[in-house]
């Protein structure tokens, strides 16, 4: 939670390596879109997140150089398409229309992720050191104020000449999915990750023999989400000998391999799924893994079973959203 000068940050975010750093820069960055220019109302939320992604991939730019940038980004784009293909068209607007809904309907990754490329759209389009003067004079003017989308969109129609005619604003604002236009970040470095998953799925390369010398903790991400969606408890157990992702104590990977071993049925995960549910309530992790288990009986049951446990130590939102899934 990004209170001014005071930050309260999750214990998930510590790995030992450092390489979960962009939530600290990611709260960081709220001292400036959340808490100096506020959203009005919680279909702005676009206002606060969507910034905040943006000013935060900046800054892991500036500390850890572009293709630290690039792969966070390339990831952001995965889960905004992974998740968009799971929301109902209403629900992958920008500028959402919450009337008589519960807020939290709208805290998905399309403030957030879709927010960060349509300002990536725009530095994009107008080059950064102009839009880099925007955004000062935005914060600058809006400061210690509460805006609405349309009080953004006026001001960026009147500041920055030419946003209204060479940026698609209906598309990314009120319309559902991600425009074409939008930018597509790329990254070698996972590039030649996704010929290593390719290699192993195909039976060329044995786990143990995959170079992974030196490897962050998102090339391992982009590693995990491009394996097949369906694999064997054999195939399954080979990448968890060599790679010891039940064990691992880094919580962005062992959430992927858990929705992985879910997805597949891998019993020796089971326990490692209970142990992070009970004491892990983030609900960026929280809620796959629960969507995740309900889709079969057997796996509904073990949630009701895990949640049984849980739900005691789960903050009133994570447990009211698990309390839906499960309904």
């Amino acid at each position: 939670m990004e209170n001014p000068g005071l930050t309260f940050a999750t214990p998930t975010i510590l790995a030992g390596d450092k390489s979960l750093v962009s939530l600290v820069a990611h709260e960081l960055a709220h001292s400036w879109s959340g808490n100096l220019v506020t959203n009005a109302t919680w279909s702005d939320f676009w206002l606060n997140e969507g910034f905040t992604v943006y000013v935060e991939r900046r800054i892991l730019e500036k500390v850890y150089g572009r293709p630290r940038e690039e792969m966070e980004a390339v990831l952001g784009r995965q889960e905004l398409e992974r998740e968009m293909a799971k929301l109902p068209e209403q629900d992958q607007i920008l500028h959402i229309d919450l009337k008589g809904r519960d807020p939290d309907d709208g805290v998905t990754s399309v403030p957030y992720e879709k927010g960060a490329l349509l300002l990536g759209s725009l530095e994009q389009k107008f080059g950064r050191e102009r839009f880099d003067a925007f955004l000062r004079d935005y914060f600058n003017h809006f400061a210690f104020q509460s805006i609405t989308t349309g009080i953004f969109v006026d001001y960026l129609k009147k500041h920055l000449s030419g946003a209204a005619t060479q940026i698609p604003l209906d598309e990314w604002l009120i319309k559902p999915g991600i425009p074409a236009s939008a930018p597509r970040p790329v990254s070698d470095a996972f590039t030649k990750v996704s010929e290593q998953a390719k290699r192993w799925a195909s039976g060329q390369t044995p786990a143990a023999k995959i170079e992974t010398g030196g490897w962050t903790t998102h090339e391992w991400l982009h590693f995990l989400k491009a394996l097949p969606q369906e694999m064997s408890a054999e195939k399954m157990g080979e990448l968890d000998r060599a790679f010891k992702f039940t064990q691992t104590g880094n919580s962005e990977i062992l959430d992927e391999w858990l929705l992985i071993a879910v997805r597949n049925h891998y019993a020796p995960a089971y326990p490692r799924l209970e142990e992070f549910l009970i004491s892990v309530g983030r609900r960026k992790y929280v809620k796959p893994l629960y969507t995740e288990m309900a889709k079969t009986p057997e796996g509904k049951a073990r949630a009701a079973a895990i949640y049984k446990k849980a739900r005691p130590g789960y903050h009133p939102i994570t447990a009211s959203t698990v309390d839906a899934i499960l309904k």
